[in-house]
This record gives structure tokens, sequence and C-alpha cells, in this order.
């Protein structure tokens, strides 16, 4: 399991609400220290813990671990919906013609 991944989303989030490693530390109760070393992929939270972060974060379980869940893909998919959901109708064309022009390519091979 590639244990970095659920650190970065972490720090992702974290980053999202402008907070430092400090606010996200002293919000869920834990040591800088140790929020340095989840989000560095260096320890995997203990379960208590890693609920915590996800509540402090308000985000769902779900999307800290959609690089590591078989089913992340939907985690994911859903993650960008929502960001072609806010770009003009052009660049949102341009997008899904890349795309499937990707996938057609590999259907080829």
């Amino acid at each position: 399991m590639n244990t970095s991944s659920i650190g970065k989303r972490i720090r992702k989030y974290r980053e999202a609400k402008g907070w430092r490693q400090e606010d996200l530390a002293e919000k869920a109760g834990l040591s800088v220290t140790y929020t340095g070393m989840i989000e560095r992929g260096e320890k995997v939270p203990k379960l208590e813990t890693f609920i915590t972060i996800a509540n402090v974060l308000e985000v769902s379980a779900d999307l800290l671990l959609a690089d590591v869940l078989a089913t992340g893909y939907i985690t994911k998919s859903s993650e960008i919906t929502e960001k072609l959901a806010v770009l003009p109708p052009c660049e949102r064309d341009r997008i899904y013609r890349v795309v499937e022009a990707m996938i057609r390519f590999e259907g080829e091979q």
C-alpha cells in the first residue's frame, strides 16, 4: 500500500482550508511532528486518528483513501466531474475530446 498518497491527500485538503500543519495538529489533538510524519507518509495513523483528521478536515474517508482503494477511481471520477463543472463549456469539450482520444488509443493497443 502506498501510504504516502494518504498523507499527500491529507496535506491537499489541509492546504485547501488555508491551514498550516500546526493548525491541523491543534484541531486534531496531535503533535506537529506526528502530523508532518503522516503527511510525508512516514507514519500511518491509527483508525481513530484517521477518523479525527477526516472529521477536522470535513472530508470523507474515501477522498483521503482514493489512491489506495480498489474502487478509488469512482472517487477520482467524482472529483474530476466537480472540477469540470466549473469550466467554461468550450474548455470542457476540449478536455472531453482529449480523454476520448486517449481511450480510443488505449483500445487500439
